[in-house]
């Protein structure tokens, strides 16, 4: 097992999954520049290396991430930067999550801990949440009189409607993890010394399937939200012909002709 070590995130490679941990437990993972650049480098490094197939996301220590670190505005940092370089001056604060929603293999939250405003937007940016029985959520937003950040006007309706939405935004009250999984917001909640093996089952289930398919559901889902159900069907039926020549699916021919499970390589 590889690994990267900053001051602020570990990066670690194990078995065809990446997993990257917020690591500012001090700070209960705010955010800082370290943890903005983590992230957009874990999602292009994850992108580009084929021996990679998925990423988890977590938090170290009680937390999963609080969102922006008040105590640092507090002192006058502020604005903070998304990224170092040109990146940093022409990207938005959002820029991490954009960097997420452009990774087109799968991205699991393993939610730890605590997850408020814009560390609950981050995970609701992963497309699977695995929630501790210890989490909580917050949209936190109007408490500290923003209107919300890193993409959560998105995601958050999409997942539990405009009307929860709205309420979750307007209240910023506080949620517990079997609540979050009521409200479709977790996938699912697991005790919490459990979390990582959960998470890590999940994502090596995902690494041994066939993952050009399972990307590529990924970006049909994704186009699926921006035209229209004709212009979908007609683009499934065009990927399932490309699919039709990859190894993936001769093997999983042969290996239901065969009565055997299939053993995937990935092209």
């Amino acid at each position: 097992m590889g690994y990267i070590h900053s001051e602020d995130l570990i990066f670690e490679k194990e078995d065809g999954i990446a997993i990257l941990t917020l690591n500012r437990p001090e700070r209960l993972n705010a955010f800082s520049l370290g943890i903005r650049e983590g992230i957009i480098n874990a999602a292009e490094e994850v992108g580009s290396d084929d021996s990679l197939k998925t990423l988890i996301i977590t938090g170290a220590g009680r937390a999963f991430c609080a969102g922006a670190d008040f105590k640092a505005i507090g002192a006058g940092e502020f604005p903070p930067k998304a990224a170092e370089g040109r990146r940093g001056v022409i990207g938005p604060l959002g820029l991490p999550v954009i960097a997420l929603s452009k990774l087109e293999k799968p991205v699991i939250a393993a939610v730890n801990g605590v997850a408020v405003g814009g560390g609950f937007a981050l995970s609701l940016a992963c497309d699977i949440r695995i929630a501790s029985d210890r989490a909580r959520f917050n949209t936190q937003f109007v408490n500290r009189s923003v209107s919300g950040e890193w993409g959560v006007a998105w995601t958050l309706p999409r997942l539990v409607g405009r009307a929860k939405a709205l309420e979750l935004m307007w209240t910023g009250d506080f949620f517990d993890a079997h609540e979050a999984l009521g409200m479709g917001i977790v996938n699912r909640v697991v005790p919490h010394d459990d979390l990582m093996k959960e998470a890590r089952q999940f994502a090596r289930r995902l690494a041994e399937g066939p993952s050009l398919a399972i990307d590529m559901m990924k970006h049909l889902i994704t186009a699926g939200e921006k035209i229209d159900f004709q212009t979908l069907v007609e683009l499934e039926m065009y990927v399932v012909g490309i699919h039709a020549n990859t190894d993936d699916f001769k093997e999983s021919t042969r290996a239901f002709v065969e009565k055997r499970s299939p053993v995937f390589k990935g092209h």
